[in-house]
């Protein structure tokens, strides 16, 4: 596995400095063979002349957050990451590979979750390369293998959790989203760790019943929510009705049988319990008639 390493690079603007120096020499030294008619050394200061044009190649420039990945014949020599103007040998080939914090929303993947039931489900990954020498030459093209495996990895994700939790303490992926945005980066991570790419951040941008099951677990979920929201009005009433016997009998304000105060519950809990409001009657006579 090929890691990434310094690259030897010298200040640019030091090398202009050098380079316009030997160009001068060089104009000197055909100036003099000329006066001197030594024509053995008009070739040799010809080819000072061109070593000297091809070193100006070598200059080239680094942007922030931005890497030069240097090839010589095939063989990888470094990465150079410092900003500014620099100077290389000029039969490096410099690729320029982005270091910067990127973006990447997956498309919306139809799979099955840890039930069965079919939904929808996106995710946005957060990602920047840390190893240029791995995301140059471990992959054949690192952003498209960031996509593939962060799609990958969602899918296989999404069949791990329910959908709703439908026991306590069940991980599901509507109710559990920072457990599972988590687990999603870990699993991304271990895919890209070999393309030399960090991963920051990796959490579900969409998620939704597929739409051939989405109206029955509509109807579930609203099922569910009147079963939950019931339950807790008849805990309410009963207590409520539970605190008006004791206040009754605490008081001595009216003394009731079994059956009267059969009847009362029953009332009472009729009256808390209701959708619509109840219309009051007026008993004229006794308790039992």
């Amino acid at each position: 596995m090929i890691k990434e390493r310094k690259l030897r690079t010298f200040n640019g603007y030091s090398a202009i400095v050098v380079l316009f120096i030997l160009q001068i020499l060089g104009f000197y030294l055909n100036n003099l063979a000329i006066e001197a008619h030594a024509g053995w050394w008009i070739p040799v200061s010809l080819l000072f002349d061109i070593l000297v044009f091809v070193c100006w190649f070598g200059l080239f420039m680094v942007h922030p957050n931005q890497g030069r990945v240097a090839q010589l014949f095939g063989t990888y020599m470094g990465t150079e990451k410092t900003t500014g103007l620099r100077w290389a040998n000029p039969l490096y080939i410099k690729q320029k590979l982005s270091l910067r914090i990127r973006n990447f929303e997956s498309e919306k993947l139809k799979v099955n979750d840890n039930r069965g039931n079919p939904i929808e489900i996106a995710a946005v990954v957060v990602w920047y390369v840390t190893d240029t020498a791995e995301a140059s030459f471990e992959v054949d093209d690192y952003e498209s293998f960031v996509s593939i495996q962060s799609e990958a990895a969602l899918r296989n994700m999404a069949t791990s959790y329910p959908y709703d939790q439908h026991e306590d303490g069940e991980t599901a992926l509507r109710s559990h989203a920072v457990i599972v945005a988590q687990k999603l980066k870990e699993e991304i991570q271990e895919r890209l760790d070999k393309a030399g790419v960090s991963v920051i951040e990796a959490r579900i941008s969409h998620l939704a019943y597929a739409p051939e099951i989405a109206n029955a677990m509509l109807q579930r979920q609203q099922a569910s929510a009147i079963i939950a929201a019931r339950t807790l009005i008849v805990e309410g009433a009963v207590s409520m009705v539970h605190m008006a016997l004791e206040k009754l009998k605490r008081d001595n304000i009216v003394e009731l049988d079994a059956e009267r105060k059969a009847a009362m519950v029953s009332n009472l809990l009729v009256v808390l319990c209701g959708d619509r409001n109840t219309q009051p009657v007026i008993n004229t006579g006794t308790l039992y008639s």
